[in-house]
Formats: structure tokens, C-alpha cells, sequence
């Protein structure tokens, strides 16, 4: 169980490093050259990309989170 957990942190980890280089920041960073849109609303992310950029990277953070937590409960 340790060993599938062990891989599953490190897939995890890079794709919420991934995630988190895709969003705007002042700059716009990574973000513009895929794409993402840099639409204005009250939180920052106006454009349904940014929206759902914002979900798949919370969604990741906490499983990211919930692993982290496993992991040091198994070992």
C-alpha cells in the first residue's frame, strides 16, 4: 500500500505544480502562453478557464493533502 501511495504523492505533486504555474499572475506567467484567459471578475478569475483551473487545482491540493496525511499514518 505504501509503495502505490508513495508513487501516487509524486504524480500528484507535479501535477499541482503544473497547475499552479498555470495560473495568471501579475505577469500573466505560463498561463498566456496556453491560453488561460485573464478575465476580471470579483475574485480574479472571471473566464470559465480560470474557474475551472481554480477547481482542478484545489481538488488536486487536497488530495494531495489526504495522501500526505496517509502516508504519515502508514509509516
Amino acid at each position: 500500500m505504501v509503495p502505490f501511495l508513495s508513487a501516487l504523492q509524486v504524480f500528484l505533486s507535479v501535477v499541482l505544480i503544473f497547475l499552479v504555474l498555470m495560473h495568471s499572475g501579475k505577469d500573466a506567467g505560463l498561463s498566456g502562453a496556453f491560453g488561460v484567459g485573464t478575465g476580471a471578475g470579483p475574485f480574479g478569475g472571471g473566464s470559465l478557464v480560470e474557474r475551472n483551473l481554480n477547481r482542478w487545482t484545489v481538488g488536486f491540493a487536497i488530495a494531495f493533502t489526504i495522501n500526505t496525511i496517509l502516508l504519515i499514518k502508514l509509516s
